[in-house]
Parts: C-alpha cells; sequence; structure tokens
C-alpha cells in the first residue's frame, strides 16, 4: 500500500485508488491530520487506533458497505473513541499548476486577522496570504503535506466581483508549482462552480478530525 504522501500524489495525477470496495486504514502521518478521506469505492481512514477495531465498527453498520465509513454513527463512534470534533464532509478538489503569472494584481502579506486565515493557520503549515481587492487567497500545506488553497470573496463585492473566486482559484495555481487541493462543502455551489471553472477536478470527498484543544501542526513530518 502507497504511503499517504504516494497516494496523494497519485490521485493528483489520476491514478486513483482500486475501486475494490474496501477500506485502508493508514496511521497518522502527524497529530494534526486525522479523518476519512473517500475515493470512488475505496476509502482511506487515517487513524492511529487499532485497524480491527475501525473494521469491526463498520461491519457493524446497518448500511450500504460503500456508505458505511461516512455514515454518521460511525463518525461518531470514531469522535467519541479518539476525542475530536468535526465540521462537515467536504468535496475534494484537485488542479495541476499552471505556468505565468496571475493576472490579479495579488499582495502577500505577512498576516490578517481574517477569518478564513485564522482558521488556514490552525490547519496548515507554512500558510501565506495574498490579498487583492474583494478577496483573500490562503495557501498551506495540510493532510499528508499536500498543498491547500482556499479563497474567500467579500459579500459586498459579490455582485461587482463576478468571476473574482475563479481568479484566485486559477491565481493558486499558477503560485503553487505543484499540485494543489481545494476542500468545498457540497452545499456551496458558488465555491464549487469557481472551482471547477477554474480548471479543478472532483476526486473525492473527507471528513477531517480536529484535535480538541487546537492542532499542533506537523512541523514537517508529512512531507
Amino acid at each position: 500500500m502507497k504511503t499517504l504522501p504516494e497516494l496523494l500524489a497519485a490521485t493528483a495525477h489520476g491514478l486513483f485508488p482500486p475501486p475494490d470496495g474496501t477500506v485502508t486504514v493508514l496511521p497518522q502521518p502527524c497529530h494534526r491530520d486525522a479523518g476519512v478521506l473517500a475515493f470512488t469505492a475505496h476509502t482511506v481512514i487515517l487513524t492511529d487506533e487499532d485497524p480491527a477495531w475501525v473494521r469491526a465498527t463498520l461491519a457493524a453498520l446497518d448500511c450500504d458497505p460503500l456508505a458505511a465509513p461516512l455514515h454518521p454513527r460511525f463518525l461518531t463512534a470514531l469522535m467519541d473513541r479518539t476525542g475530536r470534533t468535526a465540521e462537515t464532509i467536504d468535496a475534494l478538489w484537485v488542479g495541476t499548476p499552471l505556468p505565468g503569472p496571475p493576472a490579479l494584481p495579488l499582495r502577500e502579506i505577512a498576516d490578517a486577522g481574517h477569518p478564513r486565515v485564522v482558521r488556514a493557520r490552525e490547519r496548515r503549515d507554512a500558510v501565506r496570504v495574498w490579498t487583492t481587492e474583494g478577496g483573500v487567497l490562503v495557501v498551506g500545506h495540510g493532510v499528508g503535506g499536500r498543498l491547500e488553497v482556499a479563497v474567500e470573496v467579500d459579500g459586498e463585492v459579490t455582485g461587482g466581483g463576478r468571476g473574482l473566486g475563479r481568479a484566485l482559484a486559477t491565481a493558486a495555481r499558477q503560485l503553487a508549482g505543484g499540485p494543489v487541493w481545494g476542500q468545498v462543502a457540497p452545499g456551496n455551489a458558488r465555491s464549487a462552480r469557481a472551482f471547477l471553472a477554474a480548471g479543478y477536478r472532483p476526486v473525492g470527498a473527507e471528513l477531517l478530525l480536529s484535535a480538541r484543544g487546537g492542532s499542533t501542526g506537523c512541523s514537517g513530518s508529512c512531507s
């Protein structure tokens, strides 16, 4: 079985885990990174818990085995056992790097007190932030060392700033130098359309489990 960074690198290039209906349990690459990554008919669970407990808990569910790893009862059991919390199941997108500089006039800043940036610093390492009129672009290294992007468009400029989300997501591909990953809540149709228009591909879904009291970061241990 591939390591998590190897699996992510392969997925970014269109080489997915085998769609054989199985569940792969991998140890957490660091204390911060735990959760469930679902691909077509194959799920990867990142946890330091006993794999035998994971499989027994999944087998006890009265549901389609393919749906079991993201079933609310399993996720609740996993959170109870690990003492972790979770938010929403996200759609997982990936974009390959693009040549050339971004078309947007971006300005890199050291910090911003912006909620999107504060949240990114809790979940990612080596976070970098750019601003442009009406928007924020954030990139940093998250699960398995992958480069993750988050964008935000000010609500006040949404009407007159049509296409800004797409432009920010595109700029991330130009700045990245490698595959860049996006996590989008399924109900956030505007963001999903922006990532699709920016050339990102949907590759799966995931739920990340957060350690109570905040993340300790990976400090390069995910590479």
